[in-house]
């Protein structure tokens, strides 16, 4: 499993849940992806990590029972403070203000000009998510969008985004980011698809080798299937949720090849 040891600036670097039953998600994705779960200890404030293998691939943390679950994409960062300035310059609001997290790195959480919120994280000893686009692990970052051209114009001014239109109708408007030309996201303007009240969101998509079998998976676990798999140009995809309610997506992806011996 290559090891990824970059985390470009303005691109996602960490994902984690914020969950109302901790030990039952943590029982679903040890389980539906073969996470190893590790609790780092009170004096963080019994902040859990999974791995995948050896690899750190996101967080868990836990929150009052009856908030909402959910999936949160931190974008790497080389200075919060400046970052939070400039978000909010920008028309971004803060909602959860800078702070250290021990010897690891600085994070803050910010709700962009359309709703979305997303968190930064500055490294130090933590630099994020080890693998990206395996089986197990985090594949692609989306945000979902009611304000398509301003959402783009803050990612650029505020991450250096260089976006790349993947489609520009009135039916289909996406453009994808990332460095070079890899990419590891995109941005899809919703707006006529959102129903009234939904503000915009970012969604992750987890790697499986099989969309269908780790569907069924979910159910099973206590989940529940929000759209069942489909096939695109892109690859086959399932929306789901796990056992206390928090959405993601999940993205069939191939094994990678083992190195020769």
């Amino acid at each position: 499993m290559p090891v990824r040891t970059v985390n470009q600036l303005g691109e996602p670097c960490w994902i984690d849940l914020m969950t109302s039953d901790p030990a039952r998600s943590i029982e679903f994705y040890t389980k539906l992806l073969g996470w190893r779960a590790v609790d780092t200890g009170a004096g963080s404030g019994r902040y859990t990590m999974f791995f995948h293998g050896d690899a750190a691939i996101a967080g868990l943390t836990a929150q009052e029972r009856g908030n909402r679950d959910f999936w949160t994409t931190y974008l790497a960062i080389d200075s919060v403070d400046e970052t939070v300035r400039a978000a909010r310059a920008a028309g971004a609001t803060v909602l959860v203000h800078p702070q250290t997290v021990g010897d690891q790195g600085r994070l803050a959480v910010l709700t962009d000009p359309a709703g979305a919120a997303v968190g930064v994280w500055q490294a130090a000893g933590h630099r994020g998510f080890h693998v990206d686009n395996e089986i197990g692990t985090p594949v692609w970052h989306e945000l979902i969008t009611r304000d398509f051209n301003a959402t783009i114009a803050f990612y650029e001014e505020v991450f250096g985004w260089t976006p790349i239109p993947l489609s520009d109708t009135a039916d289909f408007r996406y453009s994808t980011f990332g460095h070079d030309e890899s990419m590891t996201g995109g941005v899809y303007d919703a707006d006529a698809m959102l129903p009234a009240g939904v503000p915009a969101y970012w969604q992750v998509y987890l790697g499986v080798a099989d969309v269908w079998a780790s569907a069924k998976k979910v159910s099973e676990l206590g989940g529940t299937v929000l759209r069942e798999p489909w096939d695109s140009d892109f690859g086959t995809f399932a929306q789901v949720a796990d056992a206390a309610g928090a959405a993601f997506l999940l993205g069939q992806v191939e094994a990678s090849p083992r190195p020769s011996d």
